[in-house]
């Protein structure tokens, strides 16, 4: 991850179903120009492909998993990530256990996308730190279930989750940057 652009952090378990759904599905949306996107796991696999399952839904979704591979958490990707999105409040717990600073800037997918509708930040800087005074607005059940060994309904679901919260805080994030030129 690079200090120029703003840049998002997915994280989850294994880093081969949710986070890279996230990361995906956000670098699709958001301007590469001014955002960077990364996912990583909290057990993370090294190296390994998307899991069959979530890479059938990602192609559902339009996208290619082909060139993405696992990584593991580590502190750089934490203290760099201008904003970590979590499948679940376990994996923000896990990064916070890393870097409790992190704290201001790391959400839940989910709570996140719902706080960025509550919040006018000027810039995604601003965005991320009045959705982080606003936390306790955000829902209670802000978890993106695990879809790992389950069966093709709950991989759709967690997909379709996935997508919409993405979709959400793409169209916040792009909508408070200038076009790039």
């Amino acid at each position: 991850m690079s200090g120029h652009r703003f840049a998002v952090l997915a994280v989850c378990t294994a880093n081969i179903c949710r986070s890279p759904m996230i990361e995906i599905l956000l670098r699709a949306r958001l301007d590469d120009a001014r955002f960077e996107v990364a996912s990583a796991g909290v057990r993370g696999w090294d190296r390994k492909p998307m899991d069959s399952m979530a890479s059938l839904e990602l192609a559902r979704l339009g996208h290619s998993s082909e060139s993405f591979r696992s990584h593991a958490i580590d502190s750089y990707l934490v203290d760099s990530a201008d904003l970590i999105l979590t499948a679940t409040r376990e994996h923000r717990s896990a990064v916070l256990s890393m870097n409790p600073q992190a704290l201001r800037r790391s959400f839940t997918l989910v709570e996140f996308a719902a706080l960025t509708e509550l919040v006018d930040g000027a810039d995604p800087a601003a965005l991320v730190a009045q959705a982080a005074q606003r936390r306790s607005l955000a829902p209670a059940d802000a978890d993106v279930a695990d879809p790992y060994r389950r069966g093709p309904d709950v991989h759709r679901a967690t997909a379709d989750q996935i997508d919409a919260a993405v979709a959400t805080i793409a169209t916040r994030l792009n909508a408070l940057v200038p076009a790039a030129r």
